[in-house]
């Protein structure tokens, strides 16, 4: 696999079963509203908590983009850099609402000429949030 600037450069030292440092995400109601409308998803259950209780909720939750990109960010903070997503694919379970906290953690699964997958998980106090693989780049050239 190459890029539109040359080759891949190999992610040297990541062993499949390599785990990615953990990251803890406080999820303040700030958050979850703010980035729901930054996505641009006006849905009022993720910005009005008392429509959000009458649809049956028991407050705000997360959208779904910014679970993607946070599990994202949570994959490309620790390739580095150069890293570019190739491919997200991710499955939602329990909701995440403010005062809780997202807990990412990551396994390497595959790493085969410059491109890694790792299984992502985000657990919250009610359980599995996020489930999913994200697969990375590295281009050639810059650093390591």
């Amino acid at each position: 696999m190459s890029t539109a600037t040359g080759a891949l450069r190999p992610f040297t030292g990541v062993e499949v079963g390599s785990s990615l440092p953990e990251l803890a995400i406080p999820l303040t109601r700030t958050l979850i509203v703010a980035t729901a409308l930054a996505t641009r998803d006006f849905q009022d259950v993720h910005h009005d908590p008392a429509l959000a209780v009458e649809r049956g909720s028991k407050d705000v939750f997360m959208n779904i983009l910014t679970t993607n990109g946070l599990v994202g960010r949570f994959v490309t903070d620790w390739a580095g850099p150069q890293a570019s997503l190739r491919r997200i694919a991710i499955r939602l379970g329990a909701p995440n609402y403010p005062g809780d906290v997202l807990t990412l953690t990551g396994e390497v699964i595959s790493n085969e000429a410059g491109v890694v997958t790792v299984k992502v998980r985000g657990v919250n106090s009610i359980g599995d949030h996020v489930t999913g693989t994200v697969t990375v780049a590295r281009a050639a050239g810059g650093p390591q």
